[in-house]
């Protein structure tokens, strides 16, 4: 197995053109469905199947005042530290108030455990966009059957490149399994896929995926080089979160080293 050095490598050597022609031929369109933005069901790879969500959620769910029902899981969308920053300040702009780094991001959940007191508790190497009481992402907005992202211009790598991902060792995908895929660009489950898609449309996905690609591992290797198992002995909560800069609280704060 190639170390992350070797892969990120590879990532930045990623040739955009060729990744473009690879969007090109498997064809997208985003239909505005919500399905990457809202809950899903626990059998789904990732985002509602079409058709579903906001109608087995109910009506209150897209505007946070009811709860998820229990066969739908929490939307989960990596977002990198700096993004989580970006967002909050497109946020705080877009509503004129104040965000801070819970409003935007919380640990993600893969790597946690439940506590004594039903609370998460642990070690996680990633931040998830928040959700709201739905398990739909908290800046997901829907009128007229439509979806829309209310902090759309910053909103992250992850966001930006779906359905698309590559296919490299050390890249972080909870996205589930590929639906189609043409040389290392893969596509997962969206009903905007195999439709026509302009070429410069298709740069533009593509220098976002291959920009994604090298950001996902050059994390991974800050994480890995930043990892330090003392962290959870001086932090104040349950749960601390090791990203590129450093271990946090769940709440985004520092944890001061020794």
């Amino acid at each position: 197995m190639e170390s992350l050095e070797a892969e990120l490598e590879r990532a930045r050597d990623l040739d955009a053109g060729e990744l473009a022609d690879a969007i090109e031929s498997i064809g997208f369109e985003c239909t505005r469905c919500g399905g990457c933005c809202t809950g899903y069901a626990p059998d789904e790879p990732g985002g509602a199947p079409a058709g579903e969500g906001a109608e087995d959620a109910g009506a209150d769910c897209h505007g946070g005042d009811g709860d998820a029902p229990d066969d739908r899981e929490p939307h989960t969308a990596t977002v990198f530290p700096d993004e989580v920053r970006a967002v909050a300040d497109a946020a705080e702009a877009q509503f004129d108030d104040s965000y801070d780094w819970r409003d935007v991001a919380r640990p993600m959940p893969f790597g946690l455990s439940e506590g004594d007191d039903g609370e998460p508790t642990g070690e996680t190497f990633e931040w998830a966009l928040a959700t709201d009481d739905c398990g739909d992402c908290t800046f997901y907005a829907e009128a007229n059957g439509q979806g829309a992202c209310t902090v759309h211009d910053a909103r992250p790598l992850i966001c930006r490149t779906y359905p698309f991902s590559v296919a490299l060792e050390g890249t972080s995908q909870p996205m589930g399994e590929a639906v189609d895929a043409e040389g290392v660009v893969r596509a997962h489950e969206c009903e905007g896929l195999g439709r026509d898609i302009s070429r410069e449309d298709a740069e533009a996905l593509a220098a976002s995926l291959k920009e994604r690609a090298v950001r996902e591992l050059a994390e991974a290797v800050g994480v890995r080089d930043g990892y330090d198992p003392s962290a959870a002995e001086r932090a104040d909560g349950d749960v601390v979160v090791f990203d590129s800069e450093g271990p946090k609280e769940a709440d985004g704060t520092p944890i001061d080293g020794d």
